[in-house]
């Protein structure tokens, strides 16, 4: 069996089921005989989407925790061999950062007095630390000191051969998000009306941590040079950061229909694909993370408890989020600070062929400043890719975070066509498997 032997994050050797030259007109029907079936029958996405909507799935909830175990019961339908996976969180999020942003109120304005600058201002910059680090998945210190542990749990559901040698792991998550005024859409809808063709260049969602963290960096530069008018930015911006974080802290949960119900449902449409004509050679398995929402959550104990029986030259990793805007999209890279591409370009190669067959060619990429589940197998090491969805005028995630987010605003048709990208790379994989084979 042909495997990529890489040497960085994007070498392009040939992956297993990624060789568009040699597809012969028999291959291509075997890949996408069965795909792309009828889009306007909405019945399965509408009915995850409508039956989850109403249940109130901030992470860590009973609500959360009810939608699990409906999703269970829904698999289960499907002959799957279905776990729900128990896991610990930490909690995070607004809540639990905005003692930092306070702590940098309370810095910039001693440096401000005169008084203990050198020391406010390392504290400024120690916050600033606090907050990158927290928000990039890093060591999380912050937290780990200062965050609550709280239960989640993982679905986890397998279909197809389970002794195959490949294994093909779809990944979304079912809790949802806050709202809050930073999320409002607003300046972005107007960008795009003012400069139509800059936004149809864009491909990089806006930073939205940058000023977050700008505010005591700029304290801390301001005391290290004596400089009151950086000083005072960097407390007023701490200010602001701080108002909008209790914003969200206090805001209700939407009820996620795009963020993320359009991704579980994709996943629930591709069981029902993948049991009535499984795939043979290669191993799926389906699995929807609790707490996404904290900045990642149930995805770590995923981790712990499957990396290590994964191999990463046999596992591909690809996730679905947010994919109920009219436009499919492949991300392919993220990061809230340092842009960090996935591992192994061949395998969004191959999706993005696949797609191409499909008859609708994804937009290649795109990069987000925003944190997703898909960071955690990308730093361990597995091709990984995820699908996402936007508006093509704005490039906004349509009512993301927004209460607007309801099952009546969403793009039923693209979440079935993520369903059908996915099954489609599910048995392009299964193909090649079975032809090494």
């Amino acid at each position: 069996m042909d495997r990529v032997r890489t040497s960085g994050a994007n070498a392009t050797e040939p992956y297993p089921g990624y060789h568009p030259g040699a597809l012969t007109a028999a291959g291509e029907t075997a890949a996408t005989a069965t795909i792309g079936r009828d889009t306007a029958d909405d019945g399965t996405v509408r009915e995850v989407v409508e039956a989850l909507a109403p249940l109130e799935r901030r992470a860590g909830s009973e609500g959360e925790l009810e939608a699990a175990r409906w999703l269970v019961r829904r698999l289960e339908r499907l002959d799957a061999r279905v776990a729900l996976e128990e896991e610990k969180f930490l909690d995070g999020w607004a809540g639990q950062l905005v003692p930092l942003g306070l702590a940098g109120v309370a810095a910039g304005s001693v440096v401000l007095t005169g008084r203990a600058r050198r020391l406010a201002g390392s504290i400024a910059a120690v916050c600033g630390a606090a907050l990158a680090d927290d928000v990039s998945n890093g060591t999380r210190l912050w937290r780990r000191a200062t965050g609550t542990e709280r239960t989640t749990q993982n679905v986890v559901a397998e279909l197809g051969d389970p002794h195959a040698e490949q294994t093909l792991v779809v990944f979304a998550h079912h809790d949802a998000a806050q709202t809050g005024a930073i999320f409002d859409q607003s300046f972005q809808n107007w960008l795009s009306a003012r400069f139509p063709t800059l936004l149809s260049r864009w491909d990089t969602s806006l930073p939205l941590w940058w000023p977050v963290v700008a505010g005591p960096a700029l304290i801390a530069l301001g005391a290290a040079t004596r400089r009151r008018g950086l000083t005072a930015a960097g407390t007023l911006g701490c200010a602001g950061a701080t108002a909008l974080g209790l914003d969200i802290a206090r805001s209700p949960v939407t009820q996620g229909a795009n963020d993320n119900l359009s991704g579980v449902a994709a996943i629930v449409e591709l069981a029902e694909r993948l049991s009535a004509e499984p795939p043979n050679g290669l191993r799926v398995l389906l699995v929807s993370c609790g707490a996404e929402e904290v900045l990642q959550g149930g995805i770590y104990g995923f981790a712990a408890r499957h990396f290590p029986q994964l191999d990463q030259t046999r596992t591909f990793m690809l996730g679905l989020d947010t994919v109920g805007s009219p436009e499919l999209i492949l991300l392919e890279v993220e990061g809230p600070f340092v842009m960090e591409d996935y591992p192994v370009r061949a395998f969004r190669d191959l999706i993005a062929h696949v797609a191409a067959q499909l008859g609708e060619p994804l937009r290649r990429g795109c990069r987000s400043r925003y944190s997703t589940d898909a960071v955690i197998p990308a730093r361990a090491g597995y091709p990984t890719a995820m699908l996402c969805s936007w508006n093509p005028h704005t490039k906004l995630l349509a009512n993301y975070h927004l209460e607007t987010d309801v099952p009546e605003n969403l793009d039923y048709r693209t979440v079935k066509r993520a369903a059908s990208v996915v099954e489609a790379v599910a048995r392009k994989l299964a193909d090649k498997s079975a032809s090494d084979t």
